[in-house]
């Protein structure tokens, strides 16, 4: 006659709980490395659209580019209100900075929230008739240091700190 084994199934039921609970475990953890990264992309594509928009901004007043020259647009982190009685160049670097705090984007009506974290812009002229837009903010992950100088010391760790940068180069018009 056999013996009837008895608790068997009840070992592979465990064993199989616990595989199941490192599988569930790995998923959580891969969901929170891909929630990081949609953050991430998000703060990027909206650097490449603001940088995009004072490209234009700069392109309409060409005469005048050189005025838009100018480091840590934003840094503050604080709204300016009266941007619709400046005109030129004021107007659309006023603008820019209050889209770099997230002027436009309210919390409870008050807290400014943002598009990225910490964002400020730095406007340079490497040559004649070229500018170069440059926006940084702060990421979450440490990776290597961006290369321009622009926000750098400003987040902490420089291996946290992203940028975009726009060349952007403006004709002239010579009369001869």
């Amino acid at each position: 006659m056999r013996r009837a084994q008895a608790g068997f199934s009840m070992i592979e039921i465990l064993i199989t709980i616990a595989i199941l609970m490192v599988g569930l475990l790995g998923l959580a953890g891969l969901q929170t490395q891909v929630a990081a990264a949609e953050f991430e992309a998000y703060q990027r594509a909206q650097a490449l659209v603001l940088v995009q928009e004072m490209a234009d901004r700069m392109n309409a007043n060409k005469a005048i580019a050189a005025k838009y020259v100018m480091d840590d647009i934003g840094a503050d982190g604080v709204e300016v209100t009266g941007c619709s009685g400046m005109t030129s160049y004021d107007r659309d670097i006023c603008e820019f900075h209050n889209a770099l705090v997230g002027a436009s984007e309210k919390k409870g009506g008050v807290t400014t929230v943002g598009a990225m974290i910490g964002a400020r812009a730095c406007i340079t002229s490497p040559e004649a008739n070229v500018y170069v837009i440059t926006l940084a903010w702060q990421g979450f992950a440490a990776t290597k240091a961006p290369d321009e100088k622009c926000g750098a010391g400003a987040y902490g760790d420089d291996k946290k700190r992203r940028t975009v940068s726009f060349p952007v180069r403006v004709a002239t018009l010579t009369l001869t």
